[in-house]
């Protein structure tokens, strides 16, 4: 009798949360398209205070810190980037202890080392090939994984062309992760990190000067959600007036 009443109990609490990963996901989603990263910020902590210890949920939260690190970064807020840093390596560390997932790991790897450059760039020449490594290792891994390519593509984008960057491969790359990305129905639904893989692809045929191409992947992004406010009131409207 007790044993049934605790696989019902655990079957209950599978299901709540289930629901509560479904919120997290569109209220991360709703975020980006609005540039909320008070409802982004609040998400991520509500996640840590459910304490699921699910390999999946572990790992979904690790995405959603690495989006809210990079925005810290880009906005000054040092304090705050380094804070969630740390708990993302924490979550990396317990999940890599459990071999899950190993290619997806290696590929935050990548991208957490370069926003420990980001808020330090003296490590630059120290560490700065790391991440190059570790987003080749992610490819190796898995190359049907497209975050391993996103990375290597991020770090070929953000990489002074002096120390071995390029524009040119990074746009490369990002077109490699959309194939992939797109291959996967289910990974365009709701999916921040798609819209903002397109718009990396938009913004990385600009600044190779094709624009015509850059204009219709806003256009593209335009079509799925009419409502990103960033690429609707920002980026398009700029390419137009070029």
């Amino acid at each position: 009798m007790e044993r049934a009443k605790y696989f019902i109990l655990t079957i209950v609490f599978c299901l709540l949360y289930n629901g509560l990963s479904a919120s997290f996901k569109a209220d991360i989603y709703n975020a980006y398209l609005n540039g909320d990263m008070a409802l982004w910020k609040s998400t991520i902590d509500k996640m840590e205070q459910a304490r699921s210890e699910k390999n999946d949920s572990i790992l979904e939260l690790v995405n959603y810190q690495y989006g809210y690190i990079a925005w810290c970064i880009g906005n000054k807020k040092t304090d705050l980037a380094e804070k969630y840093m740390a708990k993302g390596l924490n979550n990396i560390d317990k999940l890599e202890k459990r071999k899950y997932k190993l290619s997806e790991l290696v590929a935050y790897k990548s991208a957490f080392n370069g926003y420990e450059i980001g808020l330090n760039k003296a490590k630059a020449p120290f560490i700065g090939t790391k991440s190059i490594d570790w987003a080749l290792e992610a490819i190796k891994l898995d190359n049907n994984n497209p975050f391993g390519y996103l990375q290597y593509a991020n770090c070929q984008f953000h990489m002074p062309s002096i120390f071995g960057g390029s524009k040119a491969l990074a746009l490369e790359y990002y077109l490699k992760t959309e194939k992939l990305m797109e291959a996967h129905e289910d990974f365009k639904q709701q999916n921040w990190n798609y819209l903002s893989l397109l718009t990396s692809i938009a913004k990385a045929y600009e600044v190779t000067g094709r624009k015509a191409m850059a204009k219709l992947y806003y256009e593209k992004i335009l079509k799925i959600e009419p409502n990103f406010m960033w690429v609707k009131n920002e980026l398009y409207p700029k390419i137009l007036n070029k």
